[in-house]
């Protein structure tokens, strides 16, 4: 496979991810993935195809994550850089340390998103819209909040990505409000009654 074909990517997504806050983290990845790709002169599709397919067996084979999912893209002529990239994002399973940008950027991109999400689902207004990265920081701080995330892995991707991570959260916000509705991280419309 030469070129990456969204429309692929998110088929196979139907078929092996049913739930559908996996499926709103992996949106997450491929928006925050394709912003980075403009940022960095990258091939867009690709990224967004790493972001969107990067737990892909995650569901079904979470034992064995990402290891099915490389082999069943590998199958499909997936490109090299894709499987590497999302091998490098589950490193301590793998053993394959993130070094190209491509790997570098889906790591930095993967918890941070789920992060930002938490942040968003306990305001108020249960939207990104008013959503700035001093409040995701101030959640990251507080260690009882996602406890999933882990905050050093995190540290760790942003720092190899070579980004300041107040920076690294609001360049992934702005790439996520335009999907909010997707993410069911919108403001519900005003009401005009008259």
């Amino acid at each position: 496979m030469t070129k990456v074909s969204r429309h692929e990517a998110w088929a196979l997504v139907e078929v092996h991810v049913q739930s559908e806050s996996l499926r709103r983290h992996l949106r997450a990845v491929e928006a925050a993935m394709r912003a980075y790709a403009r940022r960095f002169g990258e091939d867009e599709e690709l990224y967004g195809a790493t972001g969107l397919l990067h737990d892909l067996d995650y569901e079904q084979h979470p034992e064995e994550h990402p290891l099915r999912a490389v082999e069943w893209l590998r199958a499909r002529g997936y490109p090299e850089a894709m499987l590497r990239a999302i091998l490098a994002h589950n490193a301590p399973r793998t053993g394959v340390a993130p070094e190209t940008l491509l790997d570098r950027t889906l790591w930095a991109c993967d918890e941070i998103t789920g992060l930002i999400m938490a942040a968003a689902l306990v305001r108020p207004s249960r939207s990104l819209d008013d959503l700035g990265a001093a409040s995701v920081l101030k959640k990251f701080k507080d260690k009882a909040f996602a406890a999933g995330v882990d905050r050093e892995d995190v540290r760790r991707a942003t720092e190899a990505l070579g980004v300041d991570l107040a920076e690294h959260i609001d360049f992934v916000l702005a790439a996520l409000r335009p999907i909010g509705p997707e993410l069911g991280l919108a403001r519900a419309p005003q009401s005009s009654d008259a």
